[in-house]
Protein backbone atom coordinates (compact mmCIF):
# COMPACT_ATOMS: atom_id res chain seq x y z
CA UNK A 1 0.00 0.00 0.00
CA UNK A 2 1.21 3.50 -0.83
CA UNK A 3 2.47 5.27 2.30
CA UNK A 4 2.84 8.98 3.01
CA UNK A 5 5.17 9.67 5.94
CA UNK A 6 4.53 13.17 7.25
CA UNK A 7 7.81 13.62 9.14
CA UNK A 8 11.32 12.50 8.22
CA UNK A 9 14.56 14.35 9.02
CA UNK A 10 16.32 13.15 5.88
CA UNK A 11 18.71 16.06 5.31
CA UNK A 12 19.69 16.16 8.98
CA UNK A 13 20.69 12.51 8.73
CA UNK A 14 22.59 13.11 5.51
CA UNK A 15 24.60 16.10 6.74
CA UNK A 16 24.89 15.81 10.52
CA UNK A 17 24.95 12.00 10.75
CA UNK A 18 26.87 11.76 7.45
CA UNK A 19 24.60 9.02 6.14
CA UNK A 20 24.52 8.44 2.38
CA UNK A 21 20.81 7.72 2.20
CA UNK A 22 21.05 6.62 -1.43
CA UNK A 23 22.82 3.44 -0.26
CA UNK A 24 21.24 0.26 1.13
CA UNK A 25 20.52 0.51 4.86
CA UNK A 26 22.80 -2.42 5.70
CA UNK A 27 25.71 -0.60 4.08
CA UNK A 28 24.97 2.59 6.02
CA UNK A 29 24.94 0.65 9.28
CA UNK A 30 28.19 -1.15 8.46
CA UNK A 31 29.95 2.19 7.91
CA UNK A 32 28.87 3.27 11.39
CA UNK A 33 30.28 0.20 13.14
CA UNK A 34 32.41 1.32 16.08
CA UNK A 35 31.29 4.97 15.99
CA UNK A 36 30.17 6.38 19.34
CA UNK A 37 29.64 10.09 18.61
CA UNK A 38 25.86 9.66 18.62
CA UNK A 39 23.77 7.20 20.68
CA UNK A 40 21.98 5.79 17.64
CA UNK A 41 25.09 4.94 15.59
CA UNK A 42 24.61 1.66 13.77
CA UNK A 43 20.91 1.67 14.66
CA UNK A 44 19.36 3.70 11.87
CA UNK A 45 16.20 2.57 10.10
CA UNK A 46 15.89 4.85 7.06
CA UNK A 47 17.39 4.95 3.59
CA UNK A 48 15.88 5.93 0.26
CA UNK A 49 16.01 2.32 -1.08
CA UNK A 50 14.28 1.14 2.10
CA UNK A 51 11.60 3.82 1.72
CA UNK A 52 11.02 2.78 -1.88
CA UNK A 53 10.81 -0.89 -0.85
CA UNK A 54 8.16 0.09 1.69
CA UNK A 55 6.09 2.00 -0.86
CA UNK A 56 6.75 5.35 0.82
CA UNK A 57 6.36 7.37 -2.33
CA UNK A 58 5.83 10.73 -0.63
CA UNK A 59 7.09 12.25 2.59
CA UNK A 60 7.25 15.53 4.43
CA UNK A 61 11.00 16.13 4.71
CA UNK A 62 12.47 18.64 7.08
CA UNK A 63 14.95 21.39 7.44
CA UNK A 64 15.99 21.79 11.07
CA UNK A 65 18.52 24.04 12.84
CA UNK A 66 18.02 25.37 16.36
CA UNK A 67 19.35 28.74 17.57
CA UNK A 68 20.47 28.73 21.21
CA UNK A 69 21.30 31.66 23.48
CA UNK A 70 24.36 31.29 25.76
CA UNK A 71 22.21 30.21 28.71
CA UNK A 72 20.38 27.53 26.70
CA UNK A 73 21.90 24.07 27.40
CA UNK A 74 20.36 22.48 24.30
CA UNK A 75 22.58 21.80 21.29
CA UNK A 76 22.21 24.31 18.50
CA UNK A 77 23.71 27.20 16.55
CA UNK A 78 24.96 30.40 18.19
CA UNK A 79 23.24 32.80 15.80
CA UNK A 80 20.15 32.78 13.60
CA UNK A 81 22.39 33.41 10.57
CA UNK A 82 24.31 30.20 11.29
CA UNK A 83 21.06 28.29 11.72
CA UNK A 84 19.78 29.71 8.41
CA UNK A 85 22.98 28.63 6.68
CA UNK A 86 22.53 25.11 8.06
CA UNK A 87 19.02 24.88 6.62
CA UNK A 88 20.36 26.09 3.28
CA UNK A 89 22.93 23.30 3.34
CA UNK A 90 20.11 20.86 3.98
CA UNK A 91 18.19 22.32 1.06
CA UNK A 92 21.29 21.85 -1.11
CA UNK A 93 21.25 18.15 -0.21
CA UNK A 94 17.60 17.83 -1.29
CA UNK A 95 18.50 19.57 -4.55
CA UNK A 96 21.37 17.12 -5.04
CA UNK A 97 18.92 14.25 -4.54
CA UNK A 98 16.66 15.81 -7.18
CA UNK A 99 19.58 16.12 -9.59
CA UNK A 100 20.39 12.45 -9.00
CA UNK A 101 16.78 11.42 -9.74
CA UNK A 102 16.35 10.10 -6.18
CA UNK A 103 13.79 12.66 -4.97
CA UNK A 104 11.29 15.11 -6.44
CA UNK A 105 9.96 18.19 -4.67
CA UNK A 106 6.21 18.72 -4.51
CA UNK A 107 5.29 22.42 -4.39
CA UNK A 108 1.67 22.61 -5.56
CA UNK A 109 -1.42 20.55 -6.34
CA UNK A 110 -0.48 20.05 -9.97
CA UNK A 111 2.95 18.80 -8.95
CA UNK A 112 1.39 16.50 -6.39
CA UNK A 113 -0.84 14.88 -9.00
CA UNK A 114 2.05 14.52 -11.45
CA UNK A 115 4.15 12.84 -8.82
CA UNK A 116 1.41 10.45 -7.73
CA UNK A 117 0.73 9.48 -11.35
CA UNK A 118 4.44 8.83 -11.97
CA UNK A 119 4.80 6.82 -8.78
CA UNK A 120 1.78 4.63 -9.39
CA UNK A 121 2.82 4.05 -13.01
CA UNK A 122 6.39 3.03 -12.19
CA UNK A 123 7.20 2.96 -8.44
CA UNK A 124 10.50 1.19 -9.03
CA UNK A 125 11.75 4.08 -11.19
CA UNK A 126 9.95 7.18 -9.94
CA UNK A 127 11.75 9.45 -7.47
CA UNK A 128 10.47 9.69 -3.91
CA UNK A 129 8.37 12.82 -3.58
CA UNK A 130 8.93 15.26 -0.75
CA UNK A 131 7.17 18.30 0.62
CA UNK A 132 9.59 20.65 2.39
CA UNK A 133 8.89 21.54 6.03
CA UNK A 134 10.81 23.53 8.65
CA UNK A 135 10.95 22.04 12.15
CA UNK A 136 11.46 24.95 14.50
CA UNK A 137 11.49 28.44 12.96
CA UNK A 138 14.51 29.90 14.77
CA UNK A 139 16.55 29.76 11.56
CA UNK A 140 14.25 32.35 10.00
CA UNK A 141 16.49 35.38 10.57
CA UNK A 142 13.41 37.59 10.34
CA UNK A 143 9.77 36.82 9.49
CA UNK A 144 10.50 38.18 6.00
CA UNK A 145 12.56 35.04 5.38
CA UNK A 146 9.32 33.04 5.19
CA UNK A 147 8.71 34.41 1.70
CA UNK A 148 12.26 33.55 0.66
CA UNK A 149 11.80 29.98 1.89
CA UNK A 150 8.39 29.75 0.28
CA UNK A 151 10.02 30.50 -3.07
CA UNK A 152 12.33 27.54 -2.37
CA UNK A 153 9.30 25.30 -1.93
CA UNK A 154 8.83 25.41 1.84
CA UNK A 155 5.20 24.57 2.54
CA UNK A 156 4.96 23.91 6.31
CA UNK A 157 6.55 25.45 9.40
CA UNK A 158 6.59 24.36 13.03
CA UNK A 159 7.35 27.60 14.92
CA UNK A 160 9.12 25.87 17.84
CA UNK A 161 11.08 22.72 18.62
CA UNK A 162 12.46 22.03 22.11
CA UNK A 163 12.85 24.69 24.78
CA UNK A 164 12.64 28.46 24.33
CA UNK A 165 12.41 29.86 20.82
CA UNK A 166 12.66 33.16 19.01
CA UNK A 167 9.09 32.89 17.70
CA UNK A 168 7.30 30.47 20.05
CA UNK A 169 8.04 28.15 22.97
CA UNK A 170 8.52 24.43 22.48
CA UNK A 171 8.55 21.09 24.25
CA UNK A 172 9.47 21.20 27.97
CA UNK A 173 8.96 24.98 28.09
CA UNK A 174 6.15 27.42 28.80
CA UNK A 175 5.01 30.75 27.42
CA UNK A 176 3.30 32.13 24.37
CA UNK A 177 4.28 33.58 21.03
CA UNK A 178 6.75 36.43 20.86
CA UNK A 179 5.79 39.60 18.95
CA UNK A 180 8.06 38.34 16.18
CA UNK A 181 6.19 35.02 16.34
CA UNK A 182 2.90 36.72 15.59
CA UNK A 183 4.56 38.39 12.58
CA UNK A 184 5.82 34.98 11.46
CA UNK A 185 2.33 33.49 11.60
CA UNK A 186 0.91 36.45 9.70
CA UNK A 187 3.44 35.89 6.92
CA UNK A 188 2.66 32.17 6.88
CA UNK A 189 -1.06 32.88 6.63
CA UNK A 190 -0.53 35.41 3.83
CA UNK A 191 1.47 32.89 1.79
CA UNK A 192 -0.65 29.84 2.60
CA UNK A 193 2.08 28.03 4.55
CA UNK A 194 0.82 25.17 6.75
CA UNK A 195 1.20 25.63 10.51
CA UNK A 196 2.66 22.48 12.06
CA UNK A 197 1.46 22.51 15.67
CA UNK A 198 3.95 19.81 16.66
CA UNK A 199 6.30 20.72 19.53
CA UNK A 200 4.43 23.87 20.53
CA UNK A 201 4.10 24.07 24.31
CA UNK A 202 0.56 24.42 25.58
CA UNK A 203 0.63 28.22 25.88
CA UNK A 204 2.06 28.71 22.39
CA UNK A 205 -0.25 26.07 20.92
CA UNK A 206 -3.40 27.84 22.01
CA UNK A 207 -2.14 31.30 21.10
CA UNK A 208 -1.02 30.09 17.66
CA UNK A 209 -4.41 28.55 16.88
CA UNK A 210 -6.10 31.78 17.93
CA UNK A 211 -3.79 34.00 15.87
CA UNK A 212 -3.41 31.84 12.76
CA UNK A 213 -6.39 31.19 10.48
CA UNK A 214 -4.62 29.20 7.76
CA UNK A 215 -4.22 25.41 7.39
CA UNK A 216 -2.99 23.47 10.45
CA UNK A 217 -1.68 19.96 10.97
CA UNK A 218 0.32 18.10 13.61
CA UNK A 219 2.89 16.14 11.63
CA UNK A 220 4.17 13.83 14.40
CA UNK A 221 2.26 13.66 17.65
CA UNK A 222 0.78 11.05 19.99
CA UNK A 223 -1.76 11.24 22.81
CA UNK A 224 -1.27 12.69 26.29
CA UNK A 225 -4.11 10.54 27.62
CA UNK A 226 -1.96 7.45 26.95
CA UNK A 227 1.51 8.91 27.62
CA UNK A 228 1.34 11.87 30.02
CA UNK A 229 3.87 14.47 28.87
CA UNK A 230 3.72 18.01 27.53
CA UNK A 231 5.13 16.77 24.18
CA UNK A 232 1.85 14.91 23.61
CA UNK A 233 -1.53 16.24 22.53
CA UNK A 234 -4.20 16.51 25.21
CA UNK A 235 -7.75 15.53 24.27
CA UNK A 236 -8.67 19.23 24.30
CA UNK A 237 -5.86 19.95 21.83
CA UNK A 238 -6.97 17.05 19.64
CA UNK A 239 -10.52 18.43 19.53
CA UNK A 240 -9.23 21.88 18.63
CA UNK A 241 -7.18 20.43 15.77
CA UNK A 242 -10.16 18.41 14.56
CA UNK A 243 -12.23 21.60 14.52
CA UNK A 244 -9.60 23.09 12.18
CA UNK A 245 -9.68 20.10 9.83
CA UNK A 246 -6.17 19.01 10.80
CA UNK A 247 -4.53 15.65 10.24
CA UNK A 248 -2.37 14.25 13.06
CA UNK A 249 0.58 11.98 12.25
CA UNK A 250 1.42 9.15 14.65
CA UNK A 251 5.06 9.12 15.80
CA UNK A 252 7.16 5.99 16.47
CA UNK A 253 9.63 7.21 19.11
CA UNK A 254 9.35 4.83 22.08
CA UNK A 255 9.09 7.49 24.79
CA UNK A 256 6.05 8.92 23.05
CA UNK A 257 4.43 5.50 22.65
CA UNK A 258 4.59 4.13 26.21
CA UNK A 259 4.60 6.03 29.52
CA UNK A 260 7.61 6.48 31.80
CA UNK A 261 10.23 5.50 29.23
CA UNK A 262 13.75 6.07 30.59
CA UNK A 263 16.22 6.93 27.82
CA UNK A 264 19.41 4.92 27.92
CA UNK A 265 17.95 2.41 30.36
CA UNK A 266 14.71 1.04 28.93
CA UNK A 267 14.76 -1.06 25.78
CA UNK A 268 11.89 -1.95 23.45
CA UNK A 269 12.26 -5.56 24.56
CA UNK A 270 12.27 -4.77 28.29
CA UNK A 271 9.11 -2.69 27.90
CA UNK A 272 7.41 -5.11 25.50
CA UNK A 273 6.99 -2.29 22.99
CA UNK A 274 5.57 -3.49 19.67
CA UNK A 275 4.24 -1.69 16.62
CA UNK A 276 0.66 -2.45 17.64
CA UNK A 277 0.95 0.17 20.42
CA UNK A 278 0.71 2.90 17.79
CA UNK A 279 -2.77 1.62 16.96
CA UNK A 280 -3.81 2.61 20.49
CA UNK A 281 -2.77 6.22 19.87
CA UNK A 282 -4.39 6.37 16.45
CA UNK A 283 -7.55 4.76 17.78
CA UNK A 284 -7.74 7.26 20.64
CA UNK A 285 -7.85 10.14 18.14
CA UNK A 286 -10.36 8.27 15.98
CA UNK A 287 -12.67 7.74 18.96
CA UNK A 288 -12.59 11.46 19.73
CA UNK A 289 -13.20 12.34 16.08
CA UNK A 290 -15.85 9.67 15.53
CA UNK A 291 -14.05 8.65 12.32
CA UNK A 292 -10.60 7.82 10.91
CA UNK A 293 -10.27 10.88 8.66
CA UNK A 294 -7.87 12.93 10.80
CA UNK A 295 -4.99 10.54 11.44
CA UNK A 296 -1.91 9.55 9.47
CA UNK A 297 1.71 8.50 9.83
CA UNK A 298 4.48 10.92 10.85
CA UNK A 299 7.04 8.35 11.89
CA UNK A 300 9.99 10.62 12.81
CA UNK A 301 12.17 7.54 12.30
CA UNK A 302 15.87 8.36 12.65
CA UNK A 303 14.92 11.67 14.24
CA UNK A 304 18.05 11.45 16.46
CA UNK A 305 17.11 7.95 17.61
CA UNK A 306 17.29 4.48 16.13
CA UNK A 307 16.27 0.93 16.96
CA UNK A 308 17.26 1.46 20.59
CA UNK A 309 14.10 3.57 20.79
CA UNK A 310 11.65 2.10 18.26
CA UNK A 311 9.18 -0.77 18.66
CA UNK A 312 11.00 -4.09 18.98
CA UNK A 313 9.43 -5.33 15.73
CA UNK A 314 10.50 -2.26 13.75
CA UNK A 315 14.03 -2.72 12.40
CA UNK A 316 13.70 -0.59 9.26
CA UNK A 317 11.18 1.88 7.89
CA UNK A 318 9.98 -0.97 5.68
CA UNK A 319 8.28 -2.43 8.76
CA UNK A 320 5.63 0.28 8.43
CA UNK A 321 4.17 -2.09 5.82
CA UNK A 322 2.94 -4.20 8.74
CA UNK A 323 0.54 -1.46 9.83
CA UNK A 324 -2.39 -2.41 7.55
CA UNK A 325 -2.59 -5.86 9.17
CA UNK A 326 -2.50 -4.35 12.65
CA UNK A 327 -5.35 -1.98 11.82
CA UNK A 328 -7.36 -4.77 10.20
CA UNK A 329 -7.00 -6.80 13.39
CA UNK A 330 -8.56 -3.88 15.28
CA UNK A 331 -11.56 -3.75 12.96
CA UNK A 332 -10.55 -0.85 10.71
CA UNK A 333 -11.97 -0.96 7.18
CA UNK A 334 -9.82 -0.89 4.06
CA UNK A 335 -11.03 2.65 3.38
CA UNK A 336 -9.97 3.74 6.86
CA UNK A 337 -6.57 2.04 6.52
CA UNK A 338 -5.92 3.71 3.17
CA UNK A 339 -6.82 7.03 4.77
CA UNK A 340 -4.40 6.47 7.64
CA UNK A 341 -1.53 5.30 5.42
CA UNK A 342 -1.88 8.09 2.85
CA UNK A 343 -5.38 9.30 2.03
CA UNK A 344 -5.98 11.74 4.87
CA UNK A 345 -2.77 13.71 4.36
CA UNK A 346 -3.30 13.63 0.58
CA UNK A 347 -6.80 15.06 1.01
CA UNK A 348 -5.34 17.81 3.20
CA UNK A 349 -2.64 18.63 0.64
CA UNK A 350 -5.11 18.66 -2.23
CA UNK A 351 -7.16 21.18 -0.28
CA UNK A 352 -4.35 23.45 0.90
CA UNK A 353 -1.42 23.36 -1.51
CA UNK A 354 -1.33 26.25 -3.99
Amino acid sequence: MFILDAHLDLAMNALEWNRDLTRPLAEILRREAGLTDKPDRGRGTVSLPEMRRAGIGLCVATQIARFVKPENPLPGWNSPAQAWAQTQGQLAWYRAMEDAGEMSQVRDRAGLERHLAAWHTSPEKAPIGYLLSLEGADSMVTPAYVERSYSQGLRAIGPAHYGPGRYAQGTDWTGGLTPRGRELLSEMERLGVILDATHLCDDSFWEALKHFQGPVWASHHNCRALVPHNRQLSDEMIRALLDRGAVIGAVFDAWMMVPDWVRGKDTPESRGLKLEVIVDHVDHICQIAGNARHVGIGSDLDGAFGTEQTPADLKTIHDLTRLPGLFRARGYSETDIEGILHGNFLRFLRQHLP
